[in-house]
């Protein structure tokens, strides 16, 4: 018997894909005055279709890093290769297409995703702990 399901695992990998994206989308705000900057984002659809495929977790920053089996030598799909340019707003005068009404728009949506799933997780993993604990 499986304790932790593909429900959990699928939780886990949308909040580190969602994580990554948070990061994308506020490095789009950090540069909103860069001249010429281009805004990114990150395809969401494509990295957890990857990460499922995938038995190992998104990344390892760090050779130190352990995955869910302890591990720390494994290779998981990188998330950083979905993260690609996307068409900002109308260039301004110095070339910088970050939109920034779009950008904060994309980054509240994405919170709240993120809030959700991590909601979602500690749901499954009250469960296990009312199992384990023999529903005291």
């Amino acid at each position: 018997m499986k304790i932790f399901d593909t429900t959990l695992t699928q939780v886990e990998r949308s909040l580190d894909v969602r994580l990554v994206r948070q990061g994308v989308l506020s490095g789009n705000i950090a540069n909103a005055d860069t001249p010429g900057f281009k805004p990114k984002d990150v395809d969401f659809m494509a990295a957890m279709s990857q990460a499922m495929q995938d038995s190992a977790p998104l990344a390892h920053t760090d050779v130190r890093h352990m995955d869910t089996s302890g591990e720390t030598n494994g290779t998981g799909a990188d998330v950083d290769s979905f993260v690609h340019r996307v068409n900002g707003g109308t260039p301004s005068f110095d070339g910088n297409e970050v939109d920034l009404d779009t950008t904060m728009s994309a980054m509240a949506e994405n919170a709240i995703q993120y809030g959700a799933n991590a909601r979602a997780a500690n749901a499954k993993l009250a469960i296990l702990k009312y199992v384990v604990s023999e529903g005291s």
